[in-house]
């Protein structure tokens, strides 16, 4: 997979719609989780900048070897780059993995069918009888093409605990790089955390080993951890939304969100997020993107005055409001080749701290007033060079219609993906340390969030 580089952000959404649900190979149909499921905990390694994205050491293969893989709830399957033997590779941290012929999974598997359903629709035959060929493509433009194969992965869970599996994920032997360019990859994979059947935690959700349920928590300072099951947090400690069918393909999306600018509607039409920890950054569609622009970074910008009811016979008479964005002069636009909008101050910064008191939150309204809250640190990024940068970009660059919340606006936020349910949650707290202070830290957050959760409602307005 094409990685991230420093010029242009790590994107990784297939164009194609996720798996729909489907029986995975050598599994009973009763192998469905239990109340005896636990939670299996990855650590995190990896940053939003410079490294560009988040990865986790999964262990594969007997004997197992370790192979590092971006986390990506934006796609589904999980894939290696490997020696079948390789086509076009690029350089990986570790030796890259070699099948056996007994390992790969034949064109008959009904995972497989759903599979090449997915690519193509209504297409329902392989190449060759003997294994099943996939071909993904992202919207960086980079892909991979493989087959699919079966091996064992070794799993710790939350008790401490050692399992071995067997899962089916991608033999990548032909990977081509995306828009970012040919750089070394510091991943050798990716680990496909989607909603799709062909998904590991689908597929662990089958052999009984954990619910199918996943959260990660992405710390500012660089690392951070990854569950699966759903015996992480308290489930009625986190803001919660339903899970929406996105119109965009089977990605994980709590629907159409209202965009607000330090507590005031921006002014554009309701636009559908998707969660996708295989974006580095939050893209915006069009409109979104220039009115945050607009109201970030420039002396002026217009929004209706609170208390005004929309009436059609009288919108000439409405008045309008203009206040300040809240950018200080101390800050003057600059040219960074991180990113293509940065402002530079009278001293060099050395972190998001520095500067987050000159900047506005956004915040995302979803359905029944469930806001999440885009304060500065998760939108804005500290450069090499000492700039700040916004880390929010145009989604239309890559013909996107659709907002995509990326890694820096889930820092420091336990991000659950509850597929049981159908909904999805967040709570914020400091991902920076191990996991039982993390989930007491989270647990002491919302406790006071609920205390002042009223006065929320006070600024939205209805027109």
């Amino acid at each position: 997979m094409a990685p991230a580089c420093l010029l242009l952000p790590l994107l990784l959404l297939p164009f194609a719609p996720g798996p729909a649900q489907a029986a995975t190979p050598a599994r009973s149909p009763s192998a469905s989780a239990s109340s005896s499921s636990t939670s299996v905990v990855f650590q995190l390694q990896g940053d939003v900048y410079p490294t560009g994205h988040y990865y986790a050491t999964m262990n594969i293969g007997d004997p197992a070897r370790p192979y590092f893989l971006d986390i990506d709830t934006g796609s589904d399957l999980t894939w290696l780059q490997c020696d079948a033997p390789c086509q076009s590779c690029n350089k990986v941290p570790h030796p890259l993995y070699k099948p056996t012929k007994s390992k790969i999974v034949p064109c008959a598997d009904s995972l497989c069918t759903t599979l090449l359903s997915s690519q193509i629709p209504n297409n329902k035959q392989c190449p060759s009888p003997h294994q099943c060929d996939y071909k993904i493509k992202y919207t960086d433009s980079s892909s991979s093409r493989g087959v699919l194969v079966t091996d064992s992965f070794g799993l710790t869970l939350r008790n401490s605990s050692r399992v071995s599996r067997s899962l089916t994920f991608g033999c990548g032997y032909d990977q081509q790089v995306g828009k970012n360019g040919a750089v070394q990859a510091a991943t050798d994979g990716l680990l496909g955390l989607g909603r799709g059947s062909v998904s590991l935690v689908s597929q662990l959700k089958q052999q009984g080993i954990t619910k199918n349920v996943l959260a990660h928590c992405l710390s500012t300072n660089g690392g951070g951890f990854l569950y699966f099951g759903d015996d992480i947090v308290s489930t009625s400690r986190a803001t919660w939304v339903p899970m929406a069918r996105s119109t965009s393909g089977n990605y994980y999306s709590p629907g159409s969100g209202t965009l607000y600018f330090d507590k005031h509607p921006l002014g554009v039409k309701p636009t559908e997020v998707v969660f996708d920890s295989g974006s580095t950054y939050t893209y915006f569609a069009a409109q979104p993107y220039q009115a945050t622009v607009s109201a970030v970074g420039l002396k002026h910008t217009t929004f209706l005055l609170p208390g005004i009811r929309r009436r059609k016979q009288c919108i000439n008479e409405m008045l309008m409001l203009q206040i300040q964005a809240g950018l200080s002069k101390s800050l003057t636009k600059v040219s960074d080749p991180s990113l293509p909008l940065c402002w530079k101050g009278q001293k060099v910064f050395k972190s998001v701290s520095d500067i987050k008191k000159e900047f506005k939150s956004l915040f995302l309204m979803f359905s029944k007033n469930t806001a999440m809250e885009i304060a500065p640190e998760n939108y804005l990024i500290v450069t090499k060079n000492g700039n700040v940068c916004l880390g929010i970009l145009d989604g239309s660059v890559a013909k996107l219609n659709f907002n995509i919340i990326g890694d820096i606006t889930m820092q420091d936020q336990l991000v659950i993906y509850d597929n049981e349910k159908g909904k999805l949650g967040w709570i914020r707290g400091s991902c920076s340390r191990g996991t039982k202070y993390i989930i007491s830290s989270f647990t002491w957050y919302l406790l006071i969030i609920q205390l002042l959760a009223h006065p929320l409602k006070s600024w939205i307005y209805h027109y």
